[in-house]
């Protein structure tokens, strides 16, 4: 499979891994349609893609939390380009907060964009994709298989996607449709400093140390390589796998594991 002349729809795609993916399938020719809030940073990014890999690209403002905005993406896609071959459901949030001094409106918020974003966003683009054999991408995390401290509300909406790619694939096994979970380690992105905190303001910062991380660039790469070889799952780090099937065998010494892991980050919420 190339990614020449396919059409390929981003969802969070001004920043971070969304606007690295973007680059990484302009390099491979593809036609894009770009979602996300920033509009006017989406208008730079389609016009800077034009310009250095001479593709299509289209840029649509979508808050992926809205069930509108999200068909008004799918729509614009199949208007533009006559269909769509891949959905990349990549726009989330996260959070850094402990469970009892937390504002629920930052849980509903993380669903909202995490889970329904991706609900919304594969419901109108189904239709589409069938007609194609294309695939749909869900950009999930590690803590969709093992709920981390302070991140309740992201860890449970990367659960609930888990649940509901799993699923459509399943419904989907007797056609040629490509459902794949892309789950990156730790990512050098804006994702931590636009973190939610117990009041749903942004916390600003980050709390861990991002030298060490895996770039978005690296990221992308590795997601447009898992569909073109039309992947299942795509956990990309080796402490990530290790993190899967031990919590899968030993639960309760991952418990313990992990509790460490994040006592040891800047300002810990547990100790």
């Amino acid at each position: 499979m190339s990614l020449r002349n396919k059409t390929v729809v981003i969802t969070g795609a001004s920043s971070g891994i969304g606007k690295a993916l973007a680059e990484e399938m302009a390099k491979r020719g593809a036609n894009l349609v770009l979602g996300a809030r920033q509009y006017v940073t989406l208008c730079e990014i389609t016009a800077e893609l034009q310009d250095k890999y001479q593709v299509k690209a289209l840029a649509v403002q979508a808050d992926v939390s809205k069930e509108a905005d999200c068909e008004l993406l799918i729509n614009q896609a199949v208007l533009t380009y006559g269909g769509i071959d891949v959905l990349i459901n990549n726009a989330g949030l996260s959070m850094r907060a402990l469970f009892k001094d937390l504002d629920l409106a930052v849980l509903k918020n993380l669903m909202d964009v995490n889970f329904w974003g991706t609900v919304y966003c594969t419901k109108y683009a189904l239709p589409e994709i069938l007609k194609t054999n294309g695939s749909i991408v869900g950009v999930s995390s590690i803590a969709g298989y093992r709920g981390l401290p302070g991140r309740t509300g992201y860890s449970s909406s990367k659960f609930a996607m888990n649940g509901f790619m799993e699923s459509l694939r399943t419904e989907l096994l007797k056609t040629d449709v490509h459902i794949m979970l892309a789950c990156p380690g730790f990512t050098t992105s804006n994702i931590r400093v636009a973190a939610l905190a117990k009041d749903a303001a942004a916390h600003g910062e980050t709390s861990m140390e991002e030298g060490k991380m895996m770039s978005a660039e690296e990221v992308a790469q590795r997601i447009c390589n898992g569909i073109i070889k039309r992947k299942r799952t795509l956990i990309m780090t080796r402490q990530g796998k290790l993190a899967v099937w031990m919590n899968k065998l030993f639960p309760a010494f991952v418990d313990k594991k992990v509790f460490d892991l994040y006592a040891k980050e800047k300002n810990p919420l547990i100790k």
